[in-house]
């Protein structure tokens, strides 16, 4: 059951962000897929808002992890620089422990990521438009896709 949601302002984006958060446990775990700009830190951050997380988040681009807390743990992964490399930053404590996980470029790591997850693209659509993809591996990820609505 993949999901497409088209939002047309940051405003919808956050607002989806945050409904996502309400249905949200550890260890879940999301990947983030899309093109510079297209959104995935907006989202992000909108997500940490909506898991109680009152310090600011900014993609951790240069320190690959950033870890944060608020209602659950909350790590906040952008893999970009990790391209091609064997490096190993302890996936299953990160994936499988007591937080919830969301992983910027996460096809870079494709072989490391736990086999349910639910996987999130972000698409330009012109000006604020995105086109919001959920796709849900796994019976928790589907159950979650089905309370996602705006």
């Amino acid at each position: 059951m993949i999901k497409e949601i088209e939002v047309s302002s940051v405003m919808e984006t956050e607002q989806l962000a945050t409904k996502l958060a309400t249905l949200l446990t550890p260890p879940d775990v999301l990947t983030l897929e899309g093109d510079l700009g297209a959104g995935k830190t907006t989202f992000t951050k909108a997500l940490a808002k909506g898991l109680g997380i009152t310090r600011t988040v900014n993609s951790p681009t240069f320190t690959i992890i950033k870890q944060y807390e608020g209602d659950y743990p909350f790590n906040h992964l952008d893999v970009y620089r990790l391209a091609g490399s064997d490096e190993d930053l302890g996936w299953d404590e990160l994936f499988y422990g007591e937080a919830i996980s969301v992983i910027e470029w996460a096809h870079l790591i494709e072989d490391n990521l736990p086999t349910e997850r639910l996987e999130i693209r972000l698409v330009h659509g012109g000006g604020d438009k995105r086109m919001i993809t959920l796709k849900p591996i796994g019976e928790r990820y589907k159950k979650i896709c089905e309370g996602i609505y705006l």
